[in-house]
């Protein structure tokens, strides 16, 4: 749980934020619980603050409440609920995860006695905590995705379904986020904002973060928000995916490689945008660094942005109190401040 002096240096620095997935489960052993906690924290801090409870969509994690029982030993104390979780094509067995915070499973999106009660289960996860809306993981339903190939029309189809009765049963005034969701177009209606999270070294190149600019875009005409997520990078391949955790001296680094994430962002930013910078998911992940760039009052911006060349990867936007220049393809940018 957060102490009272990480509660109001986040309150300072964002009106916006979402719990992990197994917030305060060591000390409460439900992160609805945790999340209630702070969600009462922030408002008593920060009356005007948004904070959401987080649940996922597809990764059956057992830190709340609802899906505590999906271990190997609460599969085995109630074999019933292996119908709401998915099987491996090749092996007839349960999917595992075995990555992450904790062994689990996968979910079934395609059972609608599933869909019924992920549905109730969030929608009691923002009751209960009091949350101002919910952060909903693993939306993306693509070719790149570990679903089923053969089956992510159908799967789309069902977390369309899905999206649109937990938005009915939260009521109009909470918040639903889908993360990497702008481009399953089956939940575009159902959510109010769009998470970019930035996984990999994919999405992450020149190209993709052209189409990101578009995808904000076309988010904001909608009404929506968009969230812009990076990760500092330490050395190799593996640090990219959700930052560098562990990483010797990454504190630093963070300072250092902000301008080019940050230049990222401003490119693209929209009315309804908010930028994330880190480096991993844990609270001494750069949760509580201060970057005092981020701080700066940056104004209105006076247009769109201007591509330098109609092929090439250099871009320019002014914004009152800024400019920025950004070369995707050299992974190189300079902010000035007016």
């Amino acid at each position: 749980m957060l102490e009272p002096k990480e509660v109001e240096f986040i309150a300072k620095r964002s009106d916006f934020i979402s719990m992990e997935k197994s917030h305060a489960y060591k000390q409460l052993g439900d992160a609805v619980l945790g999340t209630k906690h702070e969600v009462e924290a922030f408002h008593k801090e920060k009356p005007s603050i948004k904070i959401l409870f987080y649940y996922n969509s597809y990764v059956a994690w057992p830190f709340t409440q609802f899906n505590k029982e999906f271990t190997p030993e609460g599969i085995a104390k109630n074999p019933e609920l292996t119908k709401f979780l998915a099987i491996n094509p090749k092996t007839g067995k349960l999917m595992e995860k075995t990555n992450g915070p904790a062994f689990t499973y996968y979910f079934e999106a395609l059972n609608p006695d599933f869909r019924k009660w992920w549905v109730a289960s969030a929608a009691e996860g923002v009751r209960i905590s009091g949350a101002d809306g919910i952060f909903i993981d693993r939306m993306n339903v693509d070719a790149k995705a570990d679903y089923p190939k053969d089956k992510l029309a159908e799967i789309a189809k069902a977390k369309g379904e899905m999206m649109a009765e937990l938005k009915k049963q939260m009521g109009p005034n909470k918040i639903l986020v889908g993360n990497n969701a702008a481009n399953t177009k089956e939940v575009f209606p159902s959510c109010d904002a769009f998470m970019f999270e930035h996984y990999n070294e994919e999405v992450m190149s020149k190209e993709r973060l052209l189409k990101d600019w578009e995808d904000m875009e076309r988010i904001a005409k909608a009404g929506k928000m968009s969230i812009y997520r990076f990760g500092a990078k330490g050395k190799g391949k593996a640090d990219i995916t959700m930052g560098a955790t562990g990483t010797s001296g990454i504190e630093q680094k963070s300072h250092e490689q902000l301008e080019f994430y940050h230049a990222c962002y401003l490119i693209g930013a929209q009315p309804y945008s908010y930028f994330q910078w880190n480096w991993g998911w844990n609270l001494e992940d750069g949760n509580l660094v201060d970057y005092p760039a981020l701080q700066k009052p940056l104004g209105s911006p006076k247009g769109a942005f201007n591509r330098v060349k109609a092929d090439g990867w250099e871009f320019t936007r002014e914004f009152e109190h800024a400019s920025v220049w950004l070369d995707t393809e050299a992974r190189k940018a300079k902010i000035t401040w007016k």
